[in-house]
């Protein structure tokens, strides 16, 4: 479908371009680390105070998996304990961290007054499929089984994240409520990715090829997963799930220029069907990483504002 970008994610992409910063396709997964993180230096906004930020680290079969706790200045208590957020960081199961995704943490704890807690799963190609899904389950079955000593109210526990992180929060919900978690309260999906199969239209229109590009997203594919056969495993593409009855309420975000766009959009309309409560945003004239770049586009800041509110009138 026709996309036309508003004028500041315009000027960005415009910025982007003449910047000359390689496709990510074209270097090493390291180097792409290192430009991702580069990049957001430049387009995050002012972070607001936090109460305190600390690292957290959780045991896992394979030794442990970093965290980094937000508390912020106000915070929505009950007997002592707030309502808390698990994060995952976005960048293709490749690239990002806990460092790249800090100043949108801080936001969504300040703009939700809960404590959200960052995990910094596994990357690939050094840890392919399933492993940033086993991290995700796990990460959140620990934060659950302590949720006391960690000031939560485990009843008021969601999960969330953009890009990939979105992907493994719908598959955190999907687990746990399968069996293979805590209950969760709420899902929160940033732009997802929800279908490695790419057969949506927004996967092939030139309008959605902008930052992440359909080569990059390929490149990114290629390095998580082992093979074909991952596509059709729900828990790499959540929209393959047997049903999505019985799902927590969700926040589903997309963007215009995006070529997720279809993917979420399609698997909002699948909640809403299955009888999950949805809100669904769409920023037509923004494309795919909007949400990061609130130093340079106010619509991020807008989202983060709706996501706040959103999660405050969940519990």
């Amino acid at each position: 479908m026709p996309v036309t970008l508003d004028p500041d994610a315009a000027a960005v992409f415009k910025a982007f371009q003449e910047a000359g910063r390689p496709p990510y396709e074209t270097v090493s997964p390291a180097e792409a680390r290192e430009l991702y993180l580069k990049g957001r230096v430049v387009t995050n906004p002012e972070p607001p105070e936090m109460k305190s930020v600390q690292p957290l680290t959780i045991p896992a079969p394979h030794g442990s998996i970093p965290a980094r706790v937000y508390t912020p200045n106000k915070l929505r208590e009950a007997n002592g304990l707030a309502p808390c957020l698990v994060f995952f960081h976005g960048g293709g199961w490749v690239i990002g961290d806990l460092d790249s995704h800090d100043v949108v943490c801080r936001k969504l704890a300040d703009e939700g007054q809960l404590i959200v807690i960052s995990v910094d799963y596994r990357l690939a190609p050094e840890h392919k499929f399933p492993a940033a899904v086993e991290d995700a389950i796990t990460a959140t079955a620990w934060i659950a089984e302590r949720s006391k000593q960690l000031g939560i109210d485990a009843a008021r526990l969601s999960v969330g994240g953009d890009s990939a992180g979105g992907n493994l929060a719908a598959v955190v919900a999907i687990a746990a409520r399968d069996g293979n978690g805590p209950a969760i309260a709420g899902q929160v999906l940033i732009y997802p990715a929800i279908d490695f199969a790419m057969t949506h239209p927004s996967h092939s229109e030139p309008e959605t090829s902008i930052l992440l590009t359909h080569s990059v997203i390929r490149w990114f594919r290629d390095h998580y997963l082992n093979g074909i056969a991952d596509v059709h495993d729900w828990q790499a593409s959540p929209a393959r799930a047997k049903t999505l009855i019985g799902l927590p309420s969700a926040y589903v975000l997309t963007a215009g220029a995006d070529p997720l766009r279809d993917e979420g959009d399609e698997y909002a309309r699948r909640l809403k069907d299955a009888g999950v409560p949805v809100t669904y945003r769409t920023f037509p004239g923004q494309f795919h990483g909007f949400f990061t770049m609130g130093k340079l586009l106010q619509q991020a800041n807008v989202a983060a504002n709706e996501i706040g509110a959103w999660l405050k009138a969940l519990n």
